[in-house]
């Protein structure tokens, strides 16, 4: 049986006791002290004994207090010495494996905090947390981004970093209720953003039936691009309808009348015709229809090859020529090196600069100017500018012109004869030659429409094979 620690205090007294009593002894009957001198000199020999005895006990003590203070401030750097055989060995084991079990203990939750940042770090969506006062607790990088939150909102409430009593409302309804709710917000300070917030409360772990939630977790979806699509969507649904309603409509109404006796009569060659007219109409749309399909299809395949640009710009003013003498409408070009070259589809830009140069034509006056300048600038790029001095687009509209049947002037364009799909197959034509295109116009002064191709062959070549991958 192994020796206590209060044995060990008792045997060493006892010692200690029994040598102070034999060091008197030796000086009252050996050397014939008195016994009160006897006593001090026994003192004195014992009590630097006692000081290395006391000693002996009180340094694991105090070394165990110092390593238990330092455990309990979050140190776990300095080592304990086990001490064996009685109850401080015992203590000082503990300790260790407390400290050992902490030190893991405190890994683990690092580990786990650090996996939670790289999750919440790396999430496309916004989350929000905030504690049972509706303090806010974290918000991860996303959100900070997608609203131009700053960093440093923790403590604050909901509503001084976001400014919407809908989301309030939700928070504390999930904080108090426990009611969960998803539904869609509109928050100004991300640029008319819209957003599917899905919140949830953070069930505390009381074991009552309906227990306070300790937290509440918000979600934001970014779905403004969605919402985009939707709109367009049920535009371009719209717009076909309204396109093909009012040609079919004059080709049936026509094509009745004649049947009901009118094929006699001299008016109907005049309305076969208006029949023939809204025909090639309706067939003009449906092809631009199955051009749009085509270039934006996966299978989709450019016929790449090297074009001279002062012969690509030659064979489109000589095919615009005529309609522009009617109207006495010149078209004039800068001067261009004949070396200078893209790397493209030839009838697809063919397609563009025509219809680019088209619609100069149509929209600009008699004794008009339009103008092609080709620039060739430092990244490579050849920058095309077709401008006008016409009757130009309203500002708030030009971020819509490239959209499918959008119109400015949807009766002038309809007079004039578009489809309202041009604009719209010519930027997918200049995307999918990993070019831009974008305008800029004042009204009564004119239009400039925009677009840059790579002239490089090996650029031209990746960003064609960009476009097949990501289409």
């Amino acid at each position: 049986m192994r020796p206590g620690l209060q044995s060990k205090l008792i045997r060493s007294f006892l010692s200690l006791l029994f040598l102070f009593l034999l060091i008197q002894t030796c000086f009252v009957y050996l050397l014939k002290c008195s016994f009160l001198l006897s006593s001090m000199l026994g003192v004195v020999f014992v009590i630097p004994l006692f000081f290395l005895v006391s000693r002996r006990f009180i340094k694991p003590i105090l070394d165990l207090t110092r390593r238990t203070m330092e455990l309990a401030s979050g140190h776990q750097g300095v080592e304990t010495h086990v001490y064996p055989d009685d109850e401080l060995g015992d203590l000082s084991k503990a300790i260790v494996e407390m400290s050992l079990q902490l030190r893991d203990q405190i890994g683990e939750v690092s580990r786990e905090k650090e996996y939670q940042q790289a999750i919440l770090g790396g999430m496309a969506e916004g989350v929000l947390l905030v504690d049972g006062r509706g303090r806010v607790l974290l918000v991860n990088e996303a959100l900070q981004r997608l609203l131009s939150i700053s960093s440093r909102v923790t403590g604050k409430t909901t509503l001084e970093i976001i400014r919407s009593a809908e989301l309030e409302e939700a928070i504390q309804d999930a904080l108090h209720e426990g009611v969960n709710r998803t539904f869609e917000i509109t928050l100004p300070p991300s640029g008319e953003k819209t957003f599917q917030v899905n919140i949830a409360g953070i069930p505390s772990s009381s074991n009552e039936p309906n227990p306070e939630m300790k937290g509440v977790i918000a979600v934001f979806h970014d779905i403004t691009r969605l919402k985009d699509l939707e709109r367009v969507r049920q535009d371009f649904a719209a717009n076909v309808s309204h396109e093909l309603r009012t040609p079919l409509t004059t080709i049936k109404g026509y094509a009745e009348t004649l049947l009901e006796g009118a094929l006699k009569d001299e008016v109907a060659f005049q309305f076969v015709q208006v029949i023939k007219r809204h025909a090639d109409r309706l067939a003009q749309i449906v092809e631009d229809l199955l051009t749009l399909s085509k270039i934006e299809s996966k299978g989709f395949q450019l016929k790449m090859e090297t074009i001279p640009v002062y012969e690509l710009i030659g064979d489109c003013i000589d095919f615009l020529k005529e309609s522009a003498q009617k109207k006495m409408i010149s078209i004039s070009r800068n001067e261009v090196l004949p070396s200078l070259a893209v790397y493209g589809d030839r009838h697809f830009l063919e397609q563009v600069l025509i219809n680019l140069l088209d619609n100069a034509v149509k929209y600009t006056s008699e004794d008009g100017k339009v103008e092609i300048l080709v620039t060739e600038k430092e990244n490579k790029e050849i920058l095309f500018l077709i401008k006008d001095d016409g009757i130009g687009i309203p500002k708030e509209e030009l971020h819509r012109i490239f959209e499918r049947f959008y119109r400015v002037d949807k009766g002038r364009s309809k007079d004039l004869g578009g489809t309202g799909l041009g604009l719209s197959i010519v930027k997918h034509i200049i995307q999918a030659h990993h070019g831009r295109i974008w305008a800029e116009s004042q009204p009564g002064k004119g239009s400039s429409f925009y677009f840059t191709l790579p002239h490089d062959a090996d650029a031209q070549e990746k960003g064609f094979k960009d476009h097949q991958n990501n289409p």
